[in-house]
């Protein structure tokens, strides 16, 4: 009996270790399955390997292809007063050869050309007047314009070329000047395109200012962070954003000391919208909203790598709520019907109760004598999903008890990945100042292009010392 006994406790033991490398198995499995389109990883995670399609969860729409009505369309259209005109003569008659250079002219056909006229760099040399008086032999010389300080300068346009190059289309520095040479024939030193960067953010910060005070004013504003090279170190990209505005702060940290430096949450009372990161919870004077993009990725996830069908079920019930959403809010209606919005939350706690009979909590171990007492148990991700979208039910439904509420945070995360843009091209930046003026020029570029103003305009008015403030906009 004690030999049979000693074989049970044996094979208890060895079905306890094939249940803990299943488990240990089944996580790697999962982890190797996670790509850009079932989790929050960037696509560029997958390297030179193409990840595997998965099924989309968008319905196909019924718009035809191509441009839509209403569309402004990009013609070329014909100008009614050219800034020059050729006239191309008729000198002799193609059929008989005729002379017709004395022939009265008919009528004529034209054809109009768009072109680019050579760039090129104009020198003005500023001469003071120098005079002495003739009544009492004081020496008198005229005034240089204010922004004419040495003896030999550029001007404000070619700053704003450098700026335009290396803030909105991301050329770095050494390129940006070969460019100015290419165009011009004048080669302008790397450290002068550096500095009129620097030159550009110091004159856009009453810009800056407003961006940030209208942000904290907003009902609605979008935040994300991301990572970035900064002198060979790891430094931390925040935005906050709204569709009219956008507003970068880099700092060395990610959490709430980054997030009060760049002063917009300690100040907003409105709703914030994020992917869940915890330091934004510590901010209770705003209200939440999470972004459902990140939790359909995952709820992909959970459907693709461990089988589960409710994970499947409630992805496609929170396509189905913004789809209401969206054809309501197209309709005219301030909300969705009270019923509607109760079936909604009904579906959605019973597609979680069924996650829930899937992913039973684990069992708590009991506490080891004479040690600290252990933490949370750790858990399998379905149940951290579970645990997050029962928990934060009221921020992951706002969209729809709000109609001013996105149903994702892809505004924010569209602002951020044009820094990241950036990064890739120049591999980093040499410090911490230039990168911050970089993420300056650039929230005023994108809020100026959010606001249907040119950009090049934009920078050229900030050298003059008039740079672009965006209006206030009014809020519902």
């Amino acid at each position: 009996m004690e030999w049979f006994a000693q074989v049970g406790q044996q094979v208890e033991g060895l079905a306890q270790q094939l249940e803990t490398q299943a488990a240990a198995l089944k996580e790697v499995q999962a982890r190797l399955g996670k790509t850009s389109a079932n989790s929050s990883q960037p696509p560029s995670s997958a390297g030179y390997t193409k990840p595997k399609r998965t099924a989309s969860l968008r319905k196909p729409g019924h718009k035809p292809r191509g441009g839509q009505p209403g569309h402004r369309g990009d013609t070329l259209e014909r100008v009614a007063t050219p800034d020059r005109t050729a006239i191309h003569p008729v000198e002799a008659c193609a059929q008989c050869g005729a002379d017709l250079a004395n022939i009265a002219v008919t009528t004529h056909e034209e054809r109009q050309v768009f072109d680019i006229l050579a760039i090129r760099i104009e020198v003005t040399a500023h001469r003071a007047e120098v005079k002495t008086c003739p009544g009492c032999g004081a020496e008198n010389r005229g005034e240089f314009p204010r922004d004419v300080t040495g003896p030999v300068q550029y001007g404000p346009a070619v700053k704003t070329w450098a700026t335009y190059f290396q803030t909105q289309h991301f050329v770095p520095v050494e390129r940006t000047a070969q460019i100015i040479e290419d165009f011009t024939g004048q080669r302008v030193a790397e450290a002068t395109l550096m500095k009129a960067q620097r030159e550009c953010a110091a004159a856009i910060a009453p810009a800056t200012a407003a961006i940030q005070a209208q942000l904290r004013a907003a009902p609605v504003a979008h935040f994300d962070e991301s990572g970035l090279r900064v002198a060979g170190k790891l430094r931390w990209l925040h935005g906050a954003s709204t569709d009219a505005l956008t507003d970068y702060t880099v700092h060395a940290q990610r959490g709430p000391a980054a997030m009060d430096a760049a002063g917009i949450l300690p100040a907003f009372a409105g709703r914030a919208v994020h992917d869940h990161w915890k330091s934004y919870f510590t901010y209770v004077d705003s209200t939440h909203a999470l972004c459902n993009a990140h939790h359909v990725r995952e709820l992909k996830f959970i459907h693709e790598q461990y089988g589960q069908g409710w994970a499947e079920t409630l992805a496609k019930l929170l396509v189905e709520m913004k789809t209401a959403v969206d054809t309501a809010r197209d309709a005219g209606q301030p909300a969705l019907p009270a019923d509607t919005v109760v079936a909604f939350e009904q579906r959605y706690d019973e597609a979680l109760e069924a996650g829930y009979q899937h992913n039973p909590p684990p069992p708590r171990p009991p506490p080891e004598t004479g040690r600290k007492k252990r933490g949370r148990a750790a858990q399998t991700p379905p149940l951290n999903l579970l645990d997050r979208l029962r928990d934060f039910k009221a921020e992951t439904l706002a969209f729809m008890q709000d109609f001013r509420v996105p149903f994702d945070n892809n505004l924010a995360e569209r602002d951020i990945r044009m820094i990241k843009v950036k990064q890739k091209v120049s591999g980093g930046f040499r410090t911490p100042e230039g990168a911050q003026g970089f993420a300056q020029i650039r929230g005023y570029l994108s809020t100026a292009r959010k606001q249907a103003v040119n950009v090049f305009a934009a920078i050229r008015d900030a050298f003059a010392g008039c740079p672009f403030i965006p209006s206030a906009p009014s809020f519902p």
